[in-house]
């Protein structure tokens, strides 16, 4: 069947008239077993095992005293002739003269009583409660109608769950493909519309991943023909060197350091959007790796302890960097570099005593490419790079507000 709906409503639709079929039989074979007996019917069949007309009086007493027992109620036996022979419980009156046959006697002041005449010509009276004759009926039917709904929802249940299985399924290859593996694929079973939807979504992940990896390439592809163009300038540059102006060769030079700069850091970006993982891990000292990249920059400052995390010591020395790059770029010194254990692994704090960063603008300086206005130099990318390093490393980048500096950039990474 290749409608959704379809199954579900012939699957709803075949549970009821199975469920109506049998009840409908069940009702009609056991219509007398379901509804309760007639009172007279439960005395006269009570009345089967008592002593026959010339058995001695005590036997008859007794056999009247375990009747009205197990009815639980007021029990009289008369003779043919109304005079009385045995009787349990409160006192019952004879039949009518008149009467000839078993039926109800009414008495002021009480309920009514049963009166049976017997196969000898005796007469059996009896007083019993109204909801005995409703827990004499057989439960027989009863059962098997329970039976038969518990039947009908096991028999519906798999129909069911393969519909649901198919879309929580389907729902794992979305949260998949949202948290970045493009690789993510679900099975097509059927050809219903779930299956359609299955197979959209794999047409629709494979065309995501190729896209994300044309543009993976491109990026790496034109971040390395940049190199070229990039190394004849120097070269250039170094046979002008006797006759060009000093100040243009200065010039020159900076722009040829920051085309290379930004040229690394599109590598870098594009290498970890496309490897999964670390491509080297190593314990790395924090504490001494921080101290090496701190005495570079003029007005920073270090403290802490010596924290020790299993990660890429490449990727982690560009992460200090980038960060003491921003602080001297944007900030006023000191720079503050404090390198801590978290308890659940590193902690770096790089503050610096700049104008600061609205609250608004603490998290767009993350997204790649995002300058502030009035910012100065910069591509854009440094602190975009520091985020994706600190996940690389189990860990993230936050800037926040310090009560001593302007601005903080917090980063913690996982102990490995």
């Amino acid at each position: 069947m290749r409608r959704l709906y379809l199954q579900v409503y012939f699957t709803v639709v075949a549970s009821l008239l199975v469920f109506a079929s049998v009840a409908g039989a069940l009702w009609w074979i056991y219509l007398d077993q379901m509804a309760p007996r007639h009172p007279a019917e439960v005395v006269a069949e009570a009345g089967q095992g008592l002593p026959e007309t010339g058995a001695p009086a005590a036997a008859q007493r007794e056999a009247v005293d375990r009747l009205a027992a197990r009815l639980r109620g007021d029990v009289a036996l008369y003779g043919a002739d109304r005079s009385l022979i045995a009787q349990a419980g409160r006192p019952l009156p004879p039949p009518e003269t008149e009467r000839s046959h078993s039926g109800r006697i009414y008495r002021h002041g009480g309920p009514p009583a049963w009166s049976v005449q017997l196969a000898d010509g005796r007469w059996l009276i009896a007083r019993v409660p109204r909801d005995y004759f409703w827990r004499t009926r057989r439960p027989g039917p009863l059962w098997v109608l329970a039976l038969l709904v518990l039947a009908v929802g096991v028999g519906a249940y798999p129909v069911v769950r393969r519909i649901t299985r198919r879309l929580e399924d389907l729902r794992g290859g979305v949260q998949a493909l949202g948290a970045g593996d493009l690789a993510a694929r679900v099975k097509v079973e059927g050809r219903d519309e779930v299956a359609r939807l299955a197979m959209s979504f794999n047409d629709a992940a494979a065309r995501i991943e190729q896209l994300v990896g044309a543009h993976r390439n491109l990026l790496a592809n034109a971040s390395h023909e940049l190199r070229t163009p990039l190394a004849r300038i120097r070269m250039a540059i170094e046979l002008m060197k006797q006759g060009a102006e000093p100040r243009r060769k200065a010039e020159l030079e900076q722009d040829i350091a920051e085309l290379d700069a930004l040229i690394e850091e599109i590598l870098l970006a594009s290498r970890l959007d496309a490897v999964k993982g670390l491509e080297a891990a190593e314990p790395v000292d924090l504490l001494a790796l921080a101290a090496e990249e701190c005495v570079r920059y003029e007005g920073a400052e270090l403290d802490g302890q010596a924290v020790t995390v299993r990660g890429d010591p490449r990727l982690l020395r560009r992460l200090v960097r980038n960060l003491l790059e921003n602080a001297q770029r944007h900030g006023r010194p000191p720079i503050e570099l404090r390198v801590a254990d978290s308890g659940r692994g590193a902690e770096i704090r790089v503050c610096d005593h700049g104008a600061g960063i609205p609250q608004d603008e603490r998290e767009r300086v993350f997204e790649p490419f995002y300058r502030r206005p009035g910012s100065g130099q910069g591509a854009g990318l440094g602190l975009a790079l520091v985020r994706q390093i600190a996940r690389r490393h189990g860990g993230d980048a936050t800037c926040v507000g310090d009560d001593r500096a302007a601005c903080c950039f917090v980063i913690s990474l996982a102990s490995g």
